[in-house]
């Protein structure tokens, strides 16, 4: 069995806003459960998933009301709470890493992630998903589109982790967050050369998964999945309206 914990600390205080007026992201409301209860249910839909661990604010009035789930507050930034977060399933061989923002994700969709995973060695597994399998299910849905050698592929929500990678990757983590924005910044992380290649569509899956590791000082492995679910999260108004709608219609 494998241990997930989830995070769900995001503050409503970005475009979802006008949407909901609940203090959290995980809190909004679809249909008749939270955004987080989604995902939550999905997991313990699962037969390949045990523990669950919730992190976020465990102190605001009609958060996670589960008897079924652990919480663990969420107090100090995403890296930091996500150490918190891990040290409490410390005794776990690996961890399923999600986001509370993908209510569209399924049982289905997690197990095909973790079979992907199974067949290699590594201490962080993530997926892409490439753009026509996307928009083949979601064809309004937009997202960011990453276009590699083999294709433009979007992000996945799901990570599969080894507790003790958190740890040692946590001052490369916070260079890599804190550069995200800044071209400049994150040219002398990754490298020149890789970013112009990167930027002129030449650079393959291998080496981004190749560069990625080295960087954190980790071994990981990008997973290609096929389930769109892994990667549409709502983060504005159009997702949220999308979300509503397919859910409604299921």
């Amino acid at each position: 069995m494998i241990d997930a914990l989830v995070l769900a600390g995001s503050r409503n205080d970005g475009p979802l806003r006008q949407c909901s007026s609940v203090p959290y992201e995980a809190m909004i409301t679809i249909g008749r459960k939270a955004m987080l209860d989604y995902v939550i249910d999905a997991l313990q839909s699962s037969q390949r998933i045990g523990r669950i661990v919730v992190l976020g604010p465990s102190d605001v009035p009609g958060f996670c009301q589960r008897d079924d789930v652990k919480i663990v507050s969420a107090e100090d930034g995403l890296l930091e709470n996500l150490a918190r977060g891990v040290e409490c399933l410390h005794d776990s061989q690996k961890i399923l890493l999600s986001t509370c923002d993908i209510p569209l994700i399924t049982s289905q969709a997690i197990e095909d992630f973790l079979d992907r995973c199974g067949s290699r060695t590594a201490e962080i597994y993530y997926p892409v998903v490439p753009r026509e399998a996307v928009e083949k299910t979601f064809n309004n849905v937009r997202r960011t589109y990453v276009t590699l050698r083999e294709g433009e592929f979007t992000g996945g929500n799901l990570f599969l982790i080894d507790p003790g990678a958190v740890s040692r990757c946590m001052d490369v983590g916070r260079k890599l967050v804190d550069a995200r924005k800044s071209p400049l910044r994150l040219s002398r992380l990754v490298g020149l050369p890789f970013l112009l290649r990167f930027l002129l569509k030449m650079v393959t899956l291998q080496e981004a998964q190749e560069k990625v590791s080295a960087l954190l000082g980790l071994q990981g492995v990008v997973v290609v999945t096929s389930y769109p679910e892994v990667g549409v999260d709502v983060d504005k108004p159009s997702d949220l309206e999308l979300v509503c709608r397919v859910l409604d219609s299921a």
